[in-house]
């Protein structure tokens, strides 16, 4: 019996190490969060960034000049990494879709050269150097390069607000090279500084609603070569478009193209259809449209329907890609309408080619680095506006060719462009006698695969604010211009943005029962709030002059809400609150302000303030404001469930005291 007091006495001293050795073990991983090292500034971010994209490897594989300069060459041109496996296999898979690419290639670049209000040769021009330039730089295996719709419509919609592409058809061409060669330097800084982000802000939504306006859009503007008509608006609009068709029906339009282009729009939907339904016959829609320009332009020959109003091509210039260098133009009135034009073509180009290769590249199971994708893309059209191309990028509708021939490398880009070669020096004679209606049958062809009804279905069903960002670009472009319809897109999703960051959440945390797990309480009705402690989590990516003030006050009103309820339960008030900065990643000096503002409010209330792993930035910011000095090192912690310790030791150690 004797010994009882003894045991109970070691008991209590063997308890209190273990709490004493819990405390220390505590303090220790507090030091650790705050005696964290400096963050690297944002010009070594930057230095580090151009690293990443010079030096892919890292800096392991590129200890010695030899290995740094293959690094470099490697990150530069992926062709020398894999062109050490290519094979006799692989390149008879990528001939056969490289001329199969060829046959959809050559017809369609002549018809987005004309709805670019280009000579046709420039769209043949725009197949031959960016893919060459693609297939030595770029990572997508099956990506297949050259003019698009959407970016045709985008110059032709633009271009010709400054200058007239009728009355100055040489100074059109200058401008548009001049874009061309501006929104390849945009991509490449966007790829060398790593800044993908800022193609993001176009977001799946708004690019769906984009797609789908610009497809009708560009079918409208068809109506020109499918009725034969010579005058028409140059706005891209929708009622200004139907006004001009009305008004020149009425005087001018001629039956034969019209009948002319049905009927091979007809068979070339016919085609698509087939083509759809069994994967086996993917050649066939693929070689209908230069089925259709070659059968239509024996037809125009041999009948002379060119006598009787059939729009022809009429003369197509052949050979090499001349050089368009004396051509740019970085001086003068139009310099900055002409970067304007060329960050917008950027983004709109870099957008469609990411997303189309990434999807083709999701199939096959590997990944596609968006930084070198830009980095190609800028390089690629810089080499494009000094041969008389303007901006090429990635074509949905001939990679899924590309993809469906069983094309295994950017090969099929390299013989895809050899065909066009060859094509422009030896068989542009032969295109005088196409007819106009066909060019634009094989465009309206190719329109319903931008209009994607299932997609913009789902978006409303998961997320209506993203079905805005999407309706309002769509009606953007199909009401005002492309421009608009951006814009329009732009807005709402920075809108978007912009609520979530202003109104932050503000979560009260509480523990899951039998665990160390600190949950939101609303959605784990179980969890269980401590008694005279408050905890609440941020969430925020980013304490800023935007929400400072907001969270401010949402804290202040969780403090509120709870000590009303404390009081009608008749339990402590709140003493301690600890707030969960773990998901904020920055803070700027209006977010610090309010943070002081914040403690000095708690601190008159006689509550304190205790913190939870603040980030590397948040960290080093709070430090040198002297905001921990403020709050006490010992009231910053790693985790909730210790801060929630912590603070519950201290309450015990003041009741006791007292």
């Amino acid at each position: 019996m004797g010994s009882l007091p003894n045991e109970t006495i070691s008991r209590a001293e063997h308890q209190q190490e273990q709490l004493d050795l819990e405390d220390s073990g505590r303090t220790e991983r507090e030091q650790w969060l705050i005696n964290s090292p400096v963050p690297p500034s944002l010009w070594q971010e930057l230095l580090s960034a151009v690293r990443g994209s010079v030096f892919p490897l890292g800096r392991k594989n590129s200890s010695t000049k030899g290995r740094r300069a293959m690094s470099f060459l490697q990150g530069l041109f992926p062709i020398l990494s894999w062109g050490r496996t290519y094979n006799v296999s692989k390149f008879k898979d990528d001939l056969m879709a490289g001329l199969t690419l060829a046959s959809l290639s050559i017809p369609q670049s002549i018809g987005y050269a004309n709805l670019a209000k280009l000579d046709p040769q420039y769209g043949l021009y725009t197949s031959v150097v960016p893919p060459l330039i693609y297939a030595l730089m770029g990572s997508s295996r099956e990506i297949a390069i050259g003019p698009v719709a959407v970016v045709s419509l985008l110059l032709s919609s633009m271009v010709p607000n400054t200058v007239d592409p009728v009355a100055d058809p040489i100074g059109y061409r200058r401008l548009v090279f001049s874009v061309t060669f501006l929104a390849g330097t945009f991509q490449a800084i966007f790829g060398l500084f790593r800044l993908g982000f800022l193609v993001d802000f176009l977001s799946h939504a708004a690019i769906v609603g984009f797609m789908a306006g610009a497809a009708i859009v560009i079918g409208l503007q068809q109506l020109k070569g499918l009725l034969g008509m010579s005058h028409f608006t140059a706005k891209t609009d929708v009622v200004s478009v139907l006004g001009s068709v009305f008004k020149s029906v009425q005087h001018e339009w001629y039956p034969l193209n019209f009948i002319l282009g049905c009927s091979f729009l007809v068979f070339l939907l016919v085609a698509r259809f087939i083509g759809r339904r069994n994967k086996k016959l993917f050649w066939f829609p693929a070689i209908a449209p230069l089925f259709s320009v070659i059968l239509s332009t024996l037809i125009v020959y041999l009948t002379k329907a060119d006598k009787h109003g059939v729009k022809i091509v009429k003369h197509v210039k052949g050979g090499l890609n001349p050089s368009s260098l004396h051509q740019l133009q970085f001086k003068g009135p139009h310099v900055a309408e002409a970067a304007k034009i060329g960050l917008i073509s950027a983004v709109v180009a870099l957008t469609e080619a990411i997303a189309v290769g990434r999807s083709f590249a999701s199939i096959k199971g590997y990944h596609l680095e968006g930084n070198k994708e830009m980095m190609a893309m800028g390089f690629m059209n810089l080499a494009g506006s000094l041969t008389s191309c303007y901006v090429a990028t990635g074509s949905f509708s001939r990679t899924a060719v590309n993809f469906s021939a069983g094309c295994q490398t950017v090969v099929s880009n390299i013989v895809m462009a050899i065909t066009v070669l060859l094509a422009l020096e030896l068989f542009t004679r032969l295109l005088y006698y196409t007819p106009i209606a066909i060019l634009a049958s094989i465009i309206l062809s190719a329109l319903p695969g931008l209009i994607d009804f299932n997609e913009a279905y789902y978006i409303w069903k998961v997320d209506k604010l993203d079905f805005l960002a999407c309706i309002g670009a769509f009606l953007g472009v199909l009401f005002a211009s492309v421009e608009i319809g951006l814009l329009a897109a732009v807005t709402i999703s920075f809108a978007k943005i912009l609520l979530n960051s202003i109104r932050p959440a503000v979560e009260l945390l509480g523990r899951l029962p039998r665990t160390d797990i600190f949950c939101e309480v609303d959605q784990y009705p179980m969890a269980i709030k401590t008694p005279g402690i408050l905890t609440l989590r941020v969430n925020s990516g980013l304490l800023c002059f935007a929400n400072a003030n907001s969270l401010r006050e949402r804290v202040m009103r969780c403090v509120r809400e709870e000590e009303n309820e404390m009081v009608e339960t008749a339990k402590d008030t709140v003493q301690i609150l600890i707030i969960d900065m773990s998901n904020v990643l920055n803070v700027d000096t209006s977010g610090i302000m309010a943070l002081e503002e914040l403690h000095n409010k708690l601190v008159s209330l006689g509550i304190k303030l205790a913190m939870v792993n603040p980030k590397w930035q948040v960290m080093h910011k709070l430090k040198l404001a002297k905001f921990v000095e403020k709050i006490g090192a010992k009231w910053v912690f790693l985790s909730v469930a210790e801060a929630v310790d912590a603070c519950l030791a201290s309450k015990l150690a003041s009741t006791s005291n007292f």
